[in-house]
């Protein structure tokens, strides 16, 4: 027989203590689930996410915006300008997504004191793809599609400390410095758990992995940890750190996306699975010729990297800071009162500054200008930077005093598209407007009827005709955001200047 294990107490206690024990027990296991719960919401709000729901906008409202919106940093493995056009390993592979889907590409980039979550939840954003591993912390807020690369996390410390580490246990006097809301942050804490004696030092959040290289250089920082893709892309410039070791073998590296977007989510992991796969155990992943590509351009091959991404360079020559022909473009830009950098966007757009550019129609030089449209009289002068560049700014300026009535944005949007298609057939894309009850000074519904000018029901009976108008609405869309991007780059330069911080934007400020 079992005696009950309160046989074996005195009655006082049988009767009163005993429940107290229990009772104690009990709170003590409601403390513990507390403290977890606690240590769950500090790792939370680590994050620092404000915006708890995301906004209702999947893949059918993207494509009928005909914009998809990236968030990244600006560094050398995700986002950076080179000779005013935009590079970058993340860049390309969501570029090659949104063009297989037929959509512009617009950048987000990251500004200091913005959080990428809040941005994505909040709709300034689709997806964020900066180089983004997966823990549980990150997946509370957003969902992460299948993966496109594995990467392991190495130590980062300079190249002149006199004994560099071979483990993690020769850690334990080594101060590392990460960002509280990294992904290193909570893999260094996991090691912690386990027992390892580690400095864990917070760095400011405003700060990339490449500016804490920097800091490392210059003596502000003992150590970092970084993904070791990213360490490779920094190391072709940066001379003096080198790698440590290594302490997450094969995180997995995927694009976050809102929980309630399944349609995209759907599109990007059809699209994902073409070029990366997980074969069976023991064999590395296989990916495709263009992620191959894109991974020697940008991690592999060094002195790719740093033909691309030279951080305090200018440009090639070292005559401008988007382009070789800054000074020209800022001095034609302010006689017109017109803004140099959208001049410099369409000059990317139209001829890559390339002065001797010719097209199958006709159009030579920068701004690509058309002689027949063209107040110089030999075409041969329309070769010449300067003529060329007054040429084009004359014909611009035209189209945006014709549109003087309409705020800047859609005066520019509207000057573009005359710019590129001709006023004969916007006037046609405006009547359209005007036919289906939608504002003809508003570019979007214009924009719609660009569109639908390449139906023959519709251009049939426009006096103008067929229009390829696909061709410029990317023509606007695509310039407008590199003027977006020039914008916020040359301001975020500027601050890192005004800051005496350094400067990793791969470009060198125009003072």
């Amino acid at each position: 027989m079992r005696i009950p294990f309160t046989e074996y107490l005195p009655y006082q206690w049988h009767k009163g203590l005993l429940p107290a024990l229990i009772a104690i027990a009990v709170i003590a296991l409601f403390n513990s689930g507390c403290e977890e719960t606690k240590q769950r919401t500090a790792e939370q709000d680590s994050l620092k996410v404000n915006v708890a729901e995301p906004v209702d906008r999947d893949f059918a409202d993207i494509k009928n915006s005909g914009i998809l919106r990236m968030i990244t940093r600006y560094n050398s493995s995700s986002y950076f300008l080179h000779k005013g056009f935009e590079r970058g390993f993340e860049y390309e592979l969501v570029k090659k997504f949104a063009d297989e889907n037929d959509l512009a590409l617009e950048v987000k980039v990251l500004q200091p004191g913005e959080n990428p979550y809040d941005l994505l939840n909040s709709g300034e954003g689709d997806l964020i793809a900066a180089n983004y591993a997966t823990p549980p912390e990150r997946r509370n807020h957003v969902q992460f599609t299948r993966p496109y690369n594995l990467v392991d996390q190495v130590v980062v410390l300079p190249s002149d400390r006199s004994n560099i580490p071979d483990n993690i246990d020769e850690l334990e006097d080594v101060e590392i410095s990460v960002r509280r809301n990294s992904s290193y942050y909570y893999r260094l804490n996991e090691l912690k758990k386990q027992g390892y004696d580690l400095d864990i030092h917070l760095a400011s959040d405003q700060l990339d992995t490449e500016a804490i290289f920097y800091g490392i250089q210059n003596g502000e920082y003992e150590a970092t940890v970084s993904d070791e893709n990213i360490f490779k892309a920094a190391s072709t410039y940066m001379d003096e750190i080198t790698k440590g070791p290594t302490i997450a073998e094969n995180d997995t590296i995927a694009w976050a996306i809102r929980k309630n977007a399944e349609d995209l989510e759907s599109k990007m992991n059809e699209f994902l699975f073409k070029h990366f796969r997980f074969r069976r155990p023991g064999l590395p992943p296989k990916r495709s010729t263009f992620l191959n590509i894109l991974r020697q351009r940008y991690f592999t091959a060094s002195e790719s990297l740093h033909y691309y991404y030279q951080p305090g360079q200018m440009t090639e020559g070292g005559k401008g800071v988007l382009s070789p022909y800054d000074d020209l473009i800022r001095s034609v830009a302010d006689t017109n009162g017109v803004d140099w950098k959208l001049l410099t966007a369409i000059m990317a757009q139209e001829s890559k500054f390339n002065p001797q550019a010719e097209s199958w129609a006709g159009a030579v030089g920068l701004m690509q200008v058309l002689p027949r449209y063209s107040e110089v009289e030999s075409k041969e002068a329309l070769f010449d930077p300067e003529t060329n560049v007054k040429e084009g700014v004359r014909i611009i300026k035209e189209h945006l005093d014709h549109y003087t009535y309409m705020d800047s944005t859609n005066q520019w949007k509207f000057a573009l598209a005359a710019y590129n298609v001709g006023q004969g057939h916007l006037a046609d894309a405006r009547r359209l407007a005007i036919d289906r009850n939608r504002n003809p000074n508003e570019w979007k519904p214009v924009e719609e009827s660009l569109l639908m000018l390449m139906q023959r029901k519709y251009y049939q009976n426009a006096r103008h005709g067929f229009c390829r108008g696909i061709e410029t609405v990317k023509y606007v869309r695509e310039i407008m955001n590199r003027y977006q991007t020039y914008k916020t780059v040359l301001a975020m330069s500027e601050r890192k200047r005004e800051n005496n911080m350094p400067n990793v934007l791969g470009i060198q400020t125009f003072n």
